[in-house]
């Protein structure tokens, strides 16, 4: 039976760099896929068990278009989103909710405030509160509840593990992963969360990000539309100067990010990485994913370069950037 991670099998994957003196260290393990789905490159343990959280929404929207949820576009790219609630986010959550006969209400996830800081500092001014439609994962309940609706499945309790949504998205999960769930648990938006190796996570996501809308089977045509849809209007998967926007526009990839510091990435020619950062802290997690796809020839090496010179990753002094977070390959 495979085992959470340990600190005995994860390697360094990153570290933070002051004034050329090694601050900090961040252990962790990945793995990387060439285009036709085998091994090219492991750094600690991949076959340990993680916590997908976030990285686990492409699997989970594609479970919901597999269920007859009408989703493309940018609707489809906030079902797969953690969103920094800007008005312009929320205002496709709130069109999802609408095509379903539903409305903010019936959200699942907790009341929060948005990622984005301009979004909340207007919502301060405004005297405004938090709410469930502005936190992260408000598209996927939304999507969710599109599932539902389109079904005639019952609505207020969508999150429950018995419900025949959760019971179908585990299954395509399964299937995607290729192995059964080793573990449940109840993300921070409430919504089930499926314990798998990581490998088994980099096989979902590959799968994923290889298929193609022409494909013959419905389910790779759905996950083709999903990534054409995230890579089409990149601001869906996340927000404005965040990591997995600026990585996707940038580059092309397919990214999701995902708390406690993991990590799934598919290049154009569809190379695959997945990673998890032992810690739980994920400010390197993108920087190492592109290096990782740089070093198996899937990224151009300048064009990796200005991607992560983008990223929040320069350490300051004094009011002067004094180093970087950075690979440690």
């Amino acid at each position: 039976m495979p085992q959470t991670l340990a600190v005995a099998d994860a390697v360094e994957l990153a570290v933070v760099e002051r004034s050329g003196f090694i601050e900090s260290r961040h252990a962790g393990a990945a793995i990387v896929l060439a285009p036709d789905g085998t091994i090219i490159h492991k750094l600690g343990d991949p076959t340990a068990l993680v916590l997908p959280r976030s990285s686990m929404k492409p699997l989970q929207a594609l479970a919901c278009l597999a269920a007859g949820a009408p989703l493309e576009g940018e609707r489809l790219g906030l079902a797969t989103a953690s969103h920094a609630g800007t008005d312009r986010h929320v205002a496709v959550v709130r069109e999802i909710l609408g095509s379903a006969g539903l409305g903010e209400n019936d959200l699942g996830c907790p009341a929060a405030w948005p990622g984005d800081r301009a979004t909340r500092d207007t919502m301060v001014r405004e005297h405004s509160d938090k709410s469930s439609i502005r936190m992260n994962c408000s598209g996927k309940h939304a999507a969710m509840l599109l599932a539902c609706a389109t079904n005639g499945w019952d609505t207020a309790s969508y999150l429950e593990l018995d419900h025949p949504l959760q019971a179908h998205i585990r299954e395509v999960v399964e299937r995607l992963v290729g192995e059964k769930a080793a573990a449940t648990a109840i993300d921070g938006c409430g919504a089930p969360v499926y314990a798998t190796t990581l490998f088994g996570l980099a096989r979902a996501i590959h799968r994923l990000g290889n298929s193609a809308v022409t494909s013959p089977f419905a389910l790779h045509r759905s996950a083709g539309a999903l990534v054409q849809a995230v890579r089409q209007n990149p601001w869906t998967i996340q927000g404005p100067g965040l990591p997995d926007t600026i990585a996707t526009e940038r580059l092309g990839v397919f990214t999701k990010h995902g708390a406690e510091g993991v990590m799934v990435m598919v290049a154009p020619d569809g190379s695959t990485v997945a990673a998890k950062i032992l810690d739980g802290n994920g400010r390197a997690a993108t920087a190492v994913a592109l290096r990782l796809l740089e070093r198996a020839g899937a990224l151009d090496k300048s064009a990796v370069d200005d991607t992560i010179a983008h990223l929040s990753l320069s350490i300051a002094g004094g009011g002067q950037d004094v180093g970087a977070i950075r690979p440690a390959f």
